[in-house]
């Protein structure tokens, strides 16, 4: 399945809290849809579950108009909305009817997912008296119950132990593997890092990046190093560079054990190498810089009020 957001729109009142956005998802690859708190993520997510309607734009899937009835959808929210006070179980069958399944498929469903999350002894107590961790997994057991076709995760590993993170990182493998649709979105970036080829980050509104993840990095990481001595601290050698390199390569950032280098003009690494060697720089650390997803989150929203 191909999804396709286009040039979506949506106003309350007489603002404007999405301006155009478009992006795309496929089946089998998980996308990782980032922003700061407000960005407008939940607001897209809503319009994709038909919460309310956009004010212009379209969702398109394999092509044609999305209609989110027609299709069973797991929407995990960053907001639990089960019933506190009532049993897990019974809620988890009354939920999966109104997802159309039958009582015996929906009971069956949820014992089966109960159990997979380790939580089927809990199924006869009320929410409310479970663990944030527990009732967790049991919003999670609600998410699966309808085998969906179109999975959205909005910060699934909250109140997840090690353990039980594990499982869950199984299960999403598992989704994937099985072609489901997912978008996945957390503030976790290791997460989105580890399940997702594709990122969509959404900044007041609009998308200011998108694509496969490994290419983002190699564009952010293009001439740029990292470096450390074995015998220098990074302010020592950084004065080095400032006083002595500063035509060769320049300091963009100072990390806790070392450097990040960004070469100037034509300037190669064998350049940079050989200018290091004649300074009797000992060198610990000489390689390609490899961003991390916070480094390029932060780097194209963080300054962003």
């Amino acid at each position: 399945m191909k999804l396709e957001v286009k040039n979506l729109r949506k106003s309350f009142s007489d603002t404007e809290v999405l301006h155009g956005i478009s992006f795309t998802i496929e089946s089998g690859k998980a996308l990782g849809f980032l922003g700061r708190n407000g960005a407008g993520k939940t607001t897209t997510i809503r319009i994709l579950m038909d919460l309310f309607s956009g004010n212009s734009g379209e969702i398109l899937l394999n092509g044609k108009k999305f209609v989110p009835k027609e299709h069973q959808i797991g929407y995990l929210p960053e907001e639990r909305g089960l019933y506190p006070k009532q049993k897990v179980l019974e809620q988890l069958v009354y939920f999966g009817q109104l997802r159309g399944l039958t009582s015996k498929e929906a009971k069956e469903n949820a014992l089966y997912w109960l159990k997979r999350l380790g939580v089927e002894e809990h199924k006869n107590k009320k929410l409310e008296t479970l663990s944030k961790g527990n009732q967790q997994k049991v919003q999670l057991a609600e998410t699966f119950i309808c085998n969906p076709d179109i999975v959205v995760l909005d910060e699934p590993f909250s109140g997840l132990d090690p353990v039980n993170s594990q499982i869950l990182k199984d299960i999403i493998r598992e989704l994937i593997q099985q072609n489901k649709l997912l978008i996945f979105s957390s503030h976790q970036m290791g997460y989105i890092e580890e399940f997702c080829e594709n990122i969509a980050l959404i900044n007041k509104g609009e998308i200011v990046l998108k694509g496969d993840l490994k290419e983002i990095k190699k564009e952010y990481g293009m001439n740029r190093l990292t470096l450390s001595d074995v015998n220098l601290s990074c302010n020592e050698l950084k004065e080095i560079f400032d006083n002595k390199l500063g035509n060769i390569a320049t300091v963009v950032d100072e990390k806790k054990d070392y450097l990040i280098i960004e070469l100037m003009g034509q300037n190669t690494k064998q350049d940079l190498l050989k200018a290091l060697i004649e300074l009797n720089i000992d060198i610990e650390k000489f390689s390609t810089y490899q961003p991390t997803l916070e480094d390029i989150f932060v780097k194209k929203v963080g300054d962003a009020s």
